[in-house]
């Protein structure tokens, strides 16, 4: 196969993309991260990450360019990995030189902003890419950086991009790659279970024992599995890695490795005021005006979004959680 055909792209350099980039660097895969800015290129380029990730080296074989042109031409499997606030910005900008000819796989684990639409769909709005996908899973930046075993689920509705995802994101004995057609399922249950990882970090912040903290994540999963089916997806996919698999990792990594929507329920529960982003706070918005546009009910996510939007004090929300996952079945 030629060359292009053979190189992982990435779009981004967050704390995702630059690990899964290493992580395939270091199993002899070619690499090329597509960022704007001309310092990371420069310490890509010189096997470093000074600024972002100063522990990470990377291998030779990754490389970062700044031209969107050039990025098209030496690759044609792309992962997306940047914030959902901004993907439909670096979509148009990737339009702008990508065509049908190339595939393409998203790792964002939210809605694009500001209309709530699938990436997946920003992804076909914004370029000519005809065959797109979703990576989700229970795979921290800290696990790849680490180069430790982990899983993912890439799903599609085209084979040929599943198929190149296992091929070209695959590492025998580290990163297993599963294969669904359900991507509406996939996309929700990944942005979701960022959503409802807030509510595990504000039950684990206020200290309601592992019991109900348990019950709490069985609660999640039932609540996306249910939205999700009213949304034409398969319930099965979020009791699996992208839904219930992604929430029990961001919930469970308890140190400075700990999600950012995890760290958030913490926070709210000691008493701070949410003011910044999120994608696990954008997700519970969005969800919870799907939810209301179908007519189904979701507590617990219901409270997270007014926690949010400061319509309910710290000791209501626990109160009305607490209601949830003991009365609720």
């Amino acid at each position: 196969m030629s060359a292009r055909a053979e190189t992982v792209g990435i779009v981004g350099a967050g704390p995702f993309g630059l690990s899964l980039a290493a992580l395939l660097g270091r199993a002899g895969r070619d690499v090329l991260l597509w960022s704007r800015s001309e310092e990371v290129v420069a310490d890509v380029s010189a096997g470093r990450l000074s600024q972002r990730m100063p522990e990470l080296q990377m291998p030779l074989c990754v490389g970062a360019v700044s031209d969107v042109h050039e990025f098209a031409r030496r690759v044609r499997f792309i992962v997306v990995a940047v914030g959902s606030e901004s993907v439909r910005r670096r979509m148009h900008a990737l339009g702008e030189a990508v065509d049908g000819s190339h595939i393409a796989v998203h790792a964002i684990g939210a809605f694009s902003a500001p209309h709530d639409h699938r990436v997946s769909t920003v992804i076909s709005e914004e370029t000519a890419i005809l065959r797109t996908g979703v990576i989700a899973g229970p795979s921290m930046p800290a696990d790849l950086a680490a180069g430790r075993a982990t899983s993912l689920l890439c799903a599609s509705a085209f084979d040929e991009v599943t198929q190149e995802c296992r091929r070209l994101i695959g590492v025998p004995q580290i990163m297993r790659l599963y294969r669904s057609r359900d991507i509406v399922g996939a996309e929700l249950a990944s942005a979701l279970s960022g959503a409802y990882t807030i509510a595990v970090g504000l039950a684990d912040g206020l200290g309601v024992g592992i019991g109900i903290r348990s019950v709490l994540i069985t609660r999640a999963a039932s609540e996306m599995a249910r939205l999700g089916q009213a949304a034409g997806a398969e319930t099965k996919t979020f009791f699996g890695l992208a839904g219930l698999g992604n929430l029990l990792v961001r919930s469970s990594v308890q140190d400075e490795h700990a999600s950012p929507s995890y760290r958030l329920g913490l926070a709210i529960a000691q008493g701070e005021e949410f003011t910044g982003e999120n994608e696990g706070a954008r997700a519970a918005h969005a969800g919870h005006r799907m939810a209301r546009a179908l007519g189904v009910k979701l507590p617990v996510l219901e409270t997270i979004s007014r926690i949010l939007n400061g319509e309910l004090a710290v000791s209501e929300a626990a109160e009305r959680i607490l209601l949830t996952v003991t009365e609720e079945e």
